[in-house]
């Protein structure tokens, strides 16, 4: 994959003035080098105007493989999304306008909430609407290619994460647009009595760990590459100093909550918020569409008083119910006296953490330390390429300690990659595992943008011991699929504090969680026999966060117990499953569940990967799901681009998340050197931390090369020229 190519306007080349021009010939002397100097300027000027778009997204020139530089399509969309009680369905509309002369296949990475259950795609070109089929992945990418080469219309949907696709498009014929709509369904979430709807809507650069060659000839060892697929989720990026967003979004919100609404708000985006009725909102962005670099999250929240602490709905589908439980736990129920705790706080202080995100990253853990306890035990930990650890152990929370914790924090600075893997592994390493009277947590803080998660999740499965995991998603754009499946495994809870003045609030929130009691020992028991309900292992509970269980039976009867321990103390509650409301998408919720189910299952070794597979794949095909191993595919039946016309392929780039340091993230020179494995080492406290910057970007970066060689030339012949005009002028005047 090549990087966007940019025109930019030339300096001017200045001529080297002659000596003692003759008196009356400056004049001529002057006309060649201007003349050279307007042509160059214009030369050079051309291009730059063309970068500016009639809807100002700008032009975007990228090289193909093997061809000449090409435009790349333009990109809008749009996303229309319905809040029905508990689950959302969106509509996602993607409009890809070629303003080429040239047959086109576009290719756009791009994000969805990583619980999201993809199950339909349609192709619009001109008035013919295509419907995608979910086939296998390679029978897709086939049933793809072979259109490519005929000359058809074709649309190919590939899930490279669980929150991160791309979209191809074939044959896009010069100067028309054709649409790509994709539709999914996904759980609202609920926290501390406010329920959040999120939606991506740019993919962050992520750092990949060095392939195996590399590590090889650095341990002398041989091992998988940690990021096999590190080119598919790689996408070239923008710098936003030097061209303006692009890929605007539009976006509509019906919100039909089935309860009295109190406030609604977005923390991300200016919103304007129209009242329906007093269950249901229509939202939409107040200033129209908006740039594709942040997540757009909205929250709402019960009239006073309307609040429900149980939900329970049911949908019929082929051969049975699905039905989706929500229950919060008690807020009375709390211990006696706080457990002690051991608090280990992990900071990522890496190059994509640049800017307001690292700023936000260190105000999150000062509040953290503030909130220890005199019982409690703390150490801190940071990383980007390399990791140190402020104490070589756990200790006590007074002063002098939390003095020293609060240097070192305010001396941190974002640099270098993101190898969390390490710095994962000392936080869960439990030095003290008899100490049963003690809660052990591990807060984690970063944005996420790294590429192995799959390495993350094995060791989080493996290692976690006793630890309680809590991951603390920053930024602007966090990996919100790394974040919530590690919470999950790790048995703690996901916090996204996306914007500065959120950060008190949630880090309180979440603090307050931390201190709460959690109930554990939950188990899920239906009275009927042949339920099938997903996770199979339910995680630990805390305080204002409910537990969302959806399941499948032959029908919606009998009763369903929920029990564990909060603070030592029992904990019951049974639901009758035959007074659950009517819901929308929850047979397809269930699927999602069990396929995440199954893919934990895979990583943490308990289901061999063909068993995974196997299990994943029929379930996909029965649900008509995009999975790692299915894949939406749409294709016209009729050859639209000529034969011999060629067909140019183009990445389309994406923004820069809002926040990120783009120097930060890719440097200012050439690509940086390979990082050589982290290594754990004792912290110097406030101050500089020696690291090593050396970073394996994934990303292709964007070069801003011009072809200025060319026009340089082009301008010393035509000052050459101007100059020799002269001079033969000067002799026949002489």
């Amino acid at each position: 994959m090549e990087a966007p190519v940019l025109r930019l306007p030339l300096s001017p080349h200045h001529p080297t003035p002659l000596p003692c021009p003759a008196p009356g010939l400056t004049r001529n002397l002057l006309l060649g080098p201007l003349i050279a100097l307007l042509l160059a300027l214009v030369a050079g000027i051309a291009p730059a105007r063309a970068l500016e778009g009639k809807d100002g997204s700008g032009t975007l020139l990228l090289r193909s493989e093997g061809g000449a530089p090409v435009e790349a399509p333009r990109l809008r969309a749009d996303a229309a999304i319905t809040v029905s009680g508990p689950t959302a369905r969106a509509t996602i509309t993607q409009a890809f306008r070629n303003t080429t002369a040239e047959w086109v296949e576009g290719t756009y990475l791009f994000p969805l909430p990583e619980d999201a259950a993809v199950d339909t795609m349609k192709l619009v070109v001109g008035d013919r609407v295509i419907v995608a089929e979910i086939r296998e992945r390679e029978a897709a990418r086939r049933a793809y290619e072979a259109a490519k080469a005929e000359g058809k219309a074709a649309a190919l949907t590939e899930q490279q994460r669980p929150n991160l696709f791309t979209n191809a498009v074939a044959n896009i014929g010069p100067g028309e647009t054709v649409l790509v709509q994709l539709e999914y369904q996904q759980p609202v979430r609920q926290s501390g009595g406010t329920y959040a709807l999120r939606l991506p809507t740019v993919a962050a650069p992520r750092y990949s760990p060095a392939p195996p060659a590399v590590t090889a000839v650095v341990d002398g060892v041989s091992a998988a590459d940690p990021v096999p697929d590190r080119r598919t989720i790689a996408a070239p990026v923008l710098d936003p100093a030097r061209h303006a967003p692009i890929n605007p979004l539009t976006l509509t919100v019906d919100l039909k909550a089935g309860f009295p609404l109190g406030p609604v708000r977005s923390a991300t985006h200016a919103i304007r918020v129209e009242e329906v009725s007093g269950t249901k909102r229509r939202i939409t962005l107040a200033d129209g569409a908006t740039a594709a670099d942040r997540d757009f999250e909205l929250t709402w929240a019960a009239a006073a008083g309307a609040a429900p602490s149980v939900g329970l709905f049911r949908e019929r589908v082929a051969g049975g119910e699905a039905v989706l439980a929500v229950i919060t736990p008690p807020e009375s129920a709390s211990p006696v006296a706080p457990v002690p705790r051991d608090v280990v706080f992990v900071i990522d202080n890496s190059g994509s953490m640049g800017g307001a995100s690292m700023r936000q990253a260190k105000a999150s853990l000062l509040i953290g330390l503030d909130r220890l306890g005199a019982r409690d035990r703390f150490s801190v930990i940071r990383f980007d390429d390399s990791f140190d650890t402020l104490f070589p152990d756990l200790v006590p929370a007074d002063e002098a300690h939390l003095d020293q914790a609060k240097r070192f924090v305010a001396g941190l600075e974002a640099r270098g990659g993101t190898e969390m893997l390490a710095p994962l592994r000392a936080a869960l390493r439990d030095t003290t595992p008899e100490e049963t009277g003690r809660l052990r947590q591990v807060v984690f803080l970063t944005d996420g943008a790294i590429g192995n998660e799959a390495q993350i999740f094995s060791a989080i499965a493996a290692e976690r011991g006793r630890s309680r995991l809590f991951m603390v998603g920053i930024g602007s754009a966090p990996n919100g699929y790394l974040m919530r499946h590690a919470a999950e495994l790790g048995r703690g809870s996901f916090t996204e504090i996306g914007t500065p003045d959120q950060v008190t609030e949630r880090m309180r929130a979440l603090l307050l969680k931390l201190e709460s009691p959690a109930v554990t020992d939950l188990t899920a028991t239906f009275s009927e026999p042949g339920v099938d309900a997903a996770p199979a292992r339910l995680p630990d509970l805390y305080r204002g966060e409910p537990l969302a269980l959806p399941a499948r039976m032959e029908q919606a009867r009998g009763t369903l117990t929920l029990a564990g321990r909060i603070g030592g103390q029992p904990w019951q509650k049974m639901l009758q499953l035959d007074t659950a409301e009517a819901g929308a998408g929850i047979g397809k919720l269930w699927a999602r569940a069990k396929i995440a189910e199954a893919e934990t299952a895979r990583l943490t070794g308990r289901l061999s990967a063909e068993a995974a597979d196997a299990a994943i794949l029929r379930l996909a095909l029965d649900h008509g799901l995009t999975t790692r191993l299915t894949s939406l595919v749409a294709v016209d039946a009729t050859p639209r681009r000529p034969e011999g016309a060629r067909l140019v392929s183009t990445d389309l780039p994406l923004n820069l998340p809002a926040g990120w340091d783009f120097e930060s993230v890719f440097g200012e020179g050439e690509a940086q050197p390979l990082p050589t494995p982290p290594r754990q080492r004792r912290a110097a406290p406030a101050s500089p931390f020696a690291t090593q910057f050396a970073a394996a970007q994934p990303v292709a970066l964007p070069q801003t090369a011009t072809d200025f060689e060319i026009r340089a030339w082009l301008g010393g012949l035509l000052l050459a020229l101007g100059l020799g005009l002269s001079l033969c002028r000067r002799r026949i005047a002489a």
